[in-house]
């Protein structure tokens, strides 16, 4: 083969490398994870179950997100937490990151003792603006490497608005059904 084929042809294998290069970085990552009582800490016994589903933008600066829950009644709040550094993932619980129903804004919930749901329970979308706690002031990738790690966890409140709390399902205020990300 002449030197000039060889460059042609290296030059043509380095222009596919880029180019997949740049279709993976512009892919959109997702992450999705099953919602059970057995994953809360505690544990919680209950028939609920879901699934997260979440999308990160191809330009990694917005979060969409799609939350099911079925045979689950009273929700009143769901977010995003983060375990703290050294923790083991499913025996702690860490503080809020972001908030996901009944919005992405803190302290935002929805009334006590709303009843019984079955199916989609929020779709949305956030960016680093809706973090609070731990990573407030912080960009989407450092939620996106949190994941990674697998140091977040999504998990579905509950609560019947009657009486003292974790009397059963739909009234589990800690938290009825968790998922660990990714």
């Amino acid at each position: 083969m002449s030197r000039r084929v060889i460059l042609a042809l290296a030059a043509t294998v380095l222009a596919l490398v880029a180019a997949a290069a740049t279709v993976a970085a512009a892919a959109p990552r997702n992450f999705v994870t099953p919602l059970n009582g057995a994953s809360e800490v505690p544990a919680r016994d209950t028939q609920a179950r879901g699934v997260a589903i979440f999308q990160l933008s191809p330009d990694g600066q917005t979060m969409s997100y799609k939350l099911i829950a079925s045979n689950i009644e009273n929700v009143f709040m769901a977010h995003i937490h983060l375990q703290d550094p050294g923790t083991v993932p499913g025996e702690t619980n860490g503080p809020i990151a972001v908030w996901l129903y009944e919005s992405t804004v803190p302290g935002d919930q929805a009334p006590l003792g709303s009843g019984r749901h079955d199916g989609v329970l929020v779709t949305g979308s956030f960016t680093s603006a809706a973090f609070t706690g731990p990573l407030a002031g912080m960009t989407m990738e450092a939620l996106v490497e949190a994941i990674a790690q697998g140091r977040a966890y999504v998990n579905v409140h509950t609560n019947d608005g009657v009486g003292d709390p974790d009397t059963g399902p739909g009234d589990f205020p800690g938290g009825e059904i968790r998922g660990q990300l990714p």
